[in-house]
């Protein structure tokens, strides 16, 4: 097929628009919140914000809102969109306000999903540098755990002294691309002696990943480095990255991506942009580090956790928040009147195709069957003793009955308000009313006696067993938790070392409550199934893998980044 010149291809809207505001520079976004001296640019609109600066910021003191969601559907929710447009909204009531939120991953760029810079007029700018390769965070991350993985063959190469088992090795290769072809790959084949099999994970799903967003300082970065385990010796010893000598190395190659990335949003709110871990195969939430510089110069902070209140907001609260110290005044949780008529009916989205008439029209039935899923993440979230005000992001086919209906069922659900946004098309004066609801819930949660107790599920001092059967029934509504056989020998072996008193980070599907992805709405009494577990000892966690998860995706029939291309003149086109 013969070349066509991108410059003949119409821009995406999202990019129509964000193009259409001339960025402030990056200087002027970190003097307004006292970080000026703190930068290190890259180019005029985006840089880092050297760790070093919180030594000198003082205490936390804004307030700490968390965005989460209903299960996704192939619709889209807008829990990215609102997180940008609430932050904005909040700044226009009068809050100095800034937005927390996740690089993108490659992977979904190119594939299925597009970037995660928001879209409308609620955006983090420049979108094209957002959603590529920002300031190079996520190929350090993949360069450092891939070194490592080089520093283990290269040690069973040459006589393997540590006396790692081939068949007990933890430690696989990432790249930031999706690509099934690489899930189980042979290596060694120039050498039987160390020829195995391994695969490649996408790079988000790295330990290493998770350890840059959960590190606090370059101390805290090296030692949690060193602690990775890659794998275990006959007798279940394991064997780690200071064992071989590679954790040094790759403290090296991360030390500038640990600090921050500071953006802006379309109407200049300042925006943090640092690490991606996906939140149904990792912890799912942006950099403690990001969060906590901008709470010590802001108002108020608005950061996202990933996916569906059961997987990105129970991992903030085990996760994030029992290593940071920091708790949420309170957490919003979005919904869009489509998205919770796919839960409450039978409907499929077909990429290309027009969608089913009734999601797009009045279609009440539908929309209370749904309405299920969103009174039990209101619940995941109200049993941490978090408020919760329910988002729901409007779309122009949405009925005032619909609407209502969906605010009627929050609020007897628990929510302490429910307020409709249309940040997508108006920007932050789209989102005033979700702002001051905000707000409203903040203050009131400060002026209670529980104001910053942590309400954790578990005590860190139960079984894994226990752990996991814990959110089996209280977050994923199952009646029992299942263990196969793979993950109770690897718990016995596991508790036996000590690690037994880390928290749980279970990898599930984030299309539904339980391990089943076609499991919509809010199924209860299912059986939540674990197959497999796996120790990341330097970012801290016992990860639980559930059901068919995987932890590299495949490309869809038509990816998003076959429309992806440059102008004659240079410029970028086709991204979403």
């Amino acid at each position: 097929m013969a070349y066509t010149s991108a410059s003949m291809r119409k821009d995406t809207p999202d990019l129509a628009i964000a193009r259409s505001v001339t960025p402030r520079p990056i200087a002027e976004i970190a003097g307004a919140i006292g970080l000026g001296d703190a930068l290190e640019p890259y180019g005029r609109f985006k840089a880092k914000i050297r760790p070093e600066v919180l030594s000198r910021i003082g205490p936390p003191k804004g307030k700490y809102v968390v965005v989460t969601a209903i299960n996704p559907t192939p619709l889209g929710e807008g829990k990215t969109v609102t997180t940008i447009g609430l932050g904005m909204a909040m700044n226009r009531i009068g809050l100095r306000t800034a937005v927390c939120i996740r690089q993108p991953s490659l992977g979904p760029v190119f594939g299925i999903k597009g970037g995660a810079a928001g879209g409308g007029y609620s955006q983090v700018i420049p979108m094209e540098e957002f959603n590529l390769h920002l300031t190079g965070d996520v190929h350090a991350v993949s360069l450092a755990h891939n070194l490592l993985a080089a520093f283990l063959d290269n040690h069973l190469y040459q006589g393997n002294r540590l006396g790692l088992d081939v068949t007990k090795i933890a430690w696989r290769r990432v790249v930031d691309v999706s690509d099934r072809a690489l899930r189980r790959i042979v290596i060694g084949l120039q050498d039987e002696s160390v020829l195995r099999e391994t695969g490649f994970d996408i790079a988000v799903a790295s330990e290493v990943m998770a350890i840059l967003a959960l590190a606090t300082s370059y101390k805290d970065l090296r030692e949690r480095l060193g602690r990775i385990t890659v794998g275990f010796t006959h007798d279940w010893s394991p064997v780690t990255a200071q064992d071989l000598r590679g954790a040094g190395a790759m403290a090296a190659l991360l030390r500038d991506a640990l600090g921050p990335n500071l953006l802006q949003t379309l109407e200049g709110t300042p925006a943090f942009v640092h690490c991606g871990p996906f939140a149904n195969i990792a912890h799912g939430n942006s950099s403690i580090l990001a969060d906590r510089v901008a709470l010590a110069c802001c108002d108020a902070v608005v950061t996202e956790s990933g996916f569906g209140a059961d997987c990105g907001f129970e991992k903030f609260i085990h996760v994030k928040c029992r290593t940071s110290g920091m708790w949420p005044d309170c957490a919003v949780l979005v919904a869009s009147v489509r998205a919770l008529k796919m839960h409450g009916g039978d409907f499929k989205v077909v990429p290309g195709r027009p969608l089913d008439p009734a999601l797009t029209t009045e279609d009440l039935p539908s929309l209370e069957a749904g309405c299920s899923n969103l009174r039990k993440q209101i619940e995941n979230v109200r049993v941490f003793g978090v408020p919760v005000v329910v988002a729901i992001n409007r779309f122009g086919s949405d009925t005032d009955r619909e609407l209502e209906l969906v605010r009627r069922v929050a609020r007897e659900a628990g929510a302490a308000d429910a307020a409709v946004s249309e940040v997508w098309a108006k920007g932050g004066e789209g989102g005033r009313a979700l702002a001051e609801a905000v707000a409203k819930a903040c203050a009131n949660q400060q002026a209670g006696s529980a104001r910053g107790t942590p309400k954790f599920l578990y005590e860190l001092s139960a079984s894994p067993k226990e752990k996991l059967t814990t959110l089996a029934k209280t977050i994923y509504g199952a009646k029992e938790l299942k263990l196969l056989p793979l993950a109770k020998r690897k718990l016995k072996a596991f508790e036996a070392l000590g690690w037994g008193s880390l928290p749980v980070c279970v990898a599930k599907t984030h299309l539904s409550l339980t391990d089943d992805p076609t499991k919509r709405g809010a199924p209860r009494d299912h059986v939540f199934t674990v197959r497999d577990v796996r120790a990341s000892t330097g970012a801290g966690f016992l990860v639980a893998y559930a059901g068919e998860i995987g932890t590299m995706p495949g490309l869809p029939s038509v990816p998003i980044g076959e429309d992806v291309d440059i102008t004659d003149d240079g410029e970028i086109v086709g991204l979403s």
